[in-house]
Formats: structure tokens, C-alpha cells, sequence
């Protein structure tokens, strides 16, 4: 890999870090005000909701300068949205800034590796990405498990650091500085050469583009399974972060803190997929990883018959693992038919529109399961098959898009 790859991975990490970190500090402020329990995964909803609403201008935007620049910009609205938090902003509207910040970083990290690399290298440089980002939701979770825990933050509050009253906030500043080192590697990426589109000011324009690249992409035989396969998967993802702490504090009796570090587990499964994903699965064979996305749903409803701490640490990295191995080989191809068919940057928004609106309804509707009272354990049962069930049928799409290509081939081979 190119010199500047690793820089791309730096300033992912510790992008990626301080938000996980952050995500676990506010769930515990919102609980310190008392909010009710179902504005937990509305924290992700609110931090979601850019990526959908700008989706149609972000990858414009992402391909009208240098990378480096936009993810440098994004960066500084992260921030800004960090500082809020530390002000005393609620905590769902200052993750929603970041949440901004995050939209518009998105095309441009995802953006640069089509522009930087071969397109034979993506798989493997998804599996890097992939696993370093996991990596950073695992330090990320951790980091901010342990902050709050008590003894931790009365440590922080005795450290005197300048403005930083509480310990949420000495947390909060912490947090930021990660965003600043991440805003530093940003700097010292380097500019890959392509050519830059000037950014259209009409926004209609904008919507009526980002509507056509949405419809070429889902209309493309495989550009439809692996961008489903991903909307999918970072729906179930996002829904299971908050699953995972909900099951751990019903059926392990762990509290808020050890139950982040268990969902770090599962990011250390996912890592350990997407490396070997990496390793093993090549661009051309990566649909056929998608039974993987079956067995991963019904392996999380048996999370509903487990007691014992250290069985379900066993089963968070087997859960973690298959999905991981199934979505890196996807990510990579999606990013590839949509490099071909429109652009890094534009391909990529479609993505995030995609999947972060799956990421809204998937948590919209866990937050009402959860509002109307209906058991942690029917949830998951509810989720492992809904998931399950999802796969099998971009399994069997798949499968007849292939009998499509097949028997189209047949018929020009006989008009010959």
C-alpha cells in the first residue's frame, strides 16, 4: 500500500474513535438528566439524520475539491458540534451536529480509496478500513465506558483541567482533542490528481443528479445486491449497538460501563471478519459471501437463552465475525460499480442515503418496540429473523438475476 493510505487510515481512526467514544458519554448524560430510556437510540437517529436529508449535495460536494479538504471541513464541524456538547447543549441536538460532520466526511473517506488505489487492491483496503474503523469502535466504546464509570470521572474532575467543571465535560474536552488529531492527519493527506467537478449552486439540479445515481445504482445487477446487502447490514449494526447494552443489562445484570465493553466485543469480531475477508475474498468472488448475512440473524436470536458472561462474549465475536466477513467483500464492490457508473463521491452519498435511512428506521422502530413495553428478548427474536429473512431474499435476487444474465447470454449465442 501507498504512503498516503496509512495517513487515510490515521485520521479514520481517530475520527471514528472519538465518536463511539462520544456516543457512550452521551447515553450517560442523557440517563444523569433523567431522559427517558427510548432517547437512547433516538441519539443515533439524530446523528443519522444528515446523511439522509443532505444526501443529494454531500457527494456533490465531496467532488468538487481534494478530499483531504472535505474530510479537514467535516472534521471542524465534528468539533463544532463537540464544543456544544461540552457548552451544555442536550445532548441529542449536539450529536446531530456531529452527525453533520460525519455525512459529509463520509464520501470523501470512502471517496479517496477509489481515487487512490486500483481497483484491485479495494477489497483489501476495505478490509484495513473496516477493520481499523471496528478497531476504533472497540477502543471507542471502551474509552468511553471507562470515563464514565465513577472512579474515572472523579479522577477527571481532579485533573483541573481548564473549564472542565464536571466530569462530563473534562470527558467531552477529551473527546475533542481526538477530533484535533484526526483534523492534523487530515492535513497530510495526499491530493490523488482527479479531476474536480465544479459544485452546482442549484439545488433542484443537486436533487434531480442524486436521484438519477440513486436509480442507476439500484438498477444495476450487481450494484442492487451488494448496496442492499450493506443498507441492510448497517441498519441491523446500528439497531444492535443498542440491543446488545439493553440484553446485556436485562439477562447479564451488567451495568452501562461493562456493558459498552461487551459491545466492543462485538466490534473485535467484526475486525476480525473483515480481515479475513480481506485476506481470502477476492473482488469477483464476493457475492458469494451473502449466506454469511443469513447465518448472522439467526445466530443473534440465540443471544435470548444467554446467561453466563463469558457465553456471550463467545457468541458477541461470532456474531461479529460473520458480519464482518460478509459485508467488507460487499462495501468493496458497491464501491467499485459506483465508481464506474458515477463518480466516488456521488456513489458513495447514494450509499450513505441508503443505509442511513435503513439505520433510521431500523432504531425508529426499536425505540417504538421498546416504548410500547415489548421484552428485550421478543426484540432480538424479532430482529435475528427479520435480518435472516432479508438476506434469503437478496440471496434468491441474486440468484435470479444470474438466470436473467444467463439466459440472455443463451439467446445472443443463438442469434449468432
Amino acid at each position: 500500500m501507498p504512503h498516503g493510505f496509512y495517513i487515510i487510515m490515521a485520521a479514520q481512526f481517530f475520527s471514528a474513535l472519538a465518536d463511539n467514544a462520544l456516543l457512550i458519554i452521551a447515553i450517560a448524560m442523557l440517563r444523569d438528566m433523567a431522559a427517558p430510556s427510548e432517547f437512547e437510540p433516538l441519539l443515533k437517529l439524530f446523528f443519522t439524520l444528515s446523511y439522509v436529508l443532505l444526501a443529494a449535495f454531500v457527494g456533490a460536494f465531496a467532488d468538487c475539491m481534494p478530499k483531504w479538504r472535505v474530510m479537514l471541513i467535516s472534521n471542524t464541524i465534528k468539533i463544532g458540534g463537540c464544543l456544544l456538547l461540552f457548552l451544555g447543549s442536550h445532548p441529542l441536538f449536539a450529536y446531530a451536529v456531529i452527525g453533520l460532520g460525519a455525512a459529509a466526511y463520509s464520501p470523501a473517506k470512502y471517496g479517496i480509496l477509489t481515487e487512490y488505489l486500483p481497483h484491485r487492491l479495494l477489497v483489501v483496503a476495505n478490509g484495513w478500513i473496516e477493520g481499523l474503523t471496528v478497531g476504533a469502535i472497540i477502543t471507542g466504546t471502551v474509552l468511553g465506558g471507562l470515563m464514565i464509570r465513577d472512579d474515572v470521572a472523579t479522577g477527571l474532575a481532579a485533573l483541573g483541567i481548564p473549564l472542565a467543571h464536571t466530569p462530563f465535560a473534562a470527558a467531552v474536552l477529551l473527546v475533542g482533542t481526538l477530533y484535533l488529531l484526526a483534523a492534523a492527519f487530515n492535513v497530510y493527506i495526499p491530493d490523488t490528481g482527479v479531476d474536480h467537478k465544479p459544485l452546482k449552486r442549484n439545488p433542484l439540479y443537486l436533487i434531480h443528479d442524486f436521484n438519477h445515481c440513486l436509480r442507476l445504482l439500484w438498477r444495476d445487477k450487481l450494484g442492487q445486491i451488494s448496496l442492499a446487502v450493506t443498507t441492510l447490514f448497517w441498519g441491523a449494526g446500528a439497531t444492535l449497538q443498542f440491543i446488545v447494552i439493553k440484553w446485556a443489562e436485562h439477562n447479564l445484570g451488567l451495568n452501562l460501563s461493562q456493558a459498552s465493553m461487551l459491545q466492543g466485543v462485538v466490534a473485535l469480531g467484526v475486525a476480525t471478519g473483515s480481515v479475513l475477508a480481506a485476506r481470502y475474498i477476492s473482488l469477483r468472488r464476493s457475492v458469494q459471501v451473502i449466506p454469511l448475512g443469513i447465518a448472522m440473524g439467526l445466530v443473534v436470536m440465540t443471544m435470548i437463552g444467554v446467561t453466563e458472561a463469558w457465553i456471550a462474549m463467545a457468541l458477541m465475536v461470532v456474531i461479529g465475525g460473520l458480519a464482518g466477513f460478509f459485508v467488507v467483500p460487499m462495501n468493496a464492490l458497491l464501491q467499485h460499480r459506483g465508481h464506474i457508473l458515477m463518480g466516488a463521491g456521488h456513489s458513495i452519498a447514494v450509499q450513505n442515503f441508503n443505509e442511513n435511512l435503513s439505520i433510521l428506521v431500523m432504531t425508529g422502530t426499536y425505540a417504538l418496540l421498546i416504548m410500547s413495553g415489548l421484552s428485550i428478548n421478543m426484540v432480538i427474536l424479532l430482529f435475528g429473523a427479520f435480518v435472516a429473512a432479508s438476506m434469503l431474499l437478496v440471496k434468491r435476487r441474486h440468484e435470479a438475476n444470474q438466470r436473467d444474465f444467463d439466459d440472455v447470454a443463451l439467446l445472443e449465442d443463438r442469434t449468432h
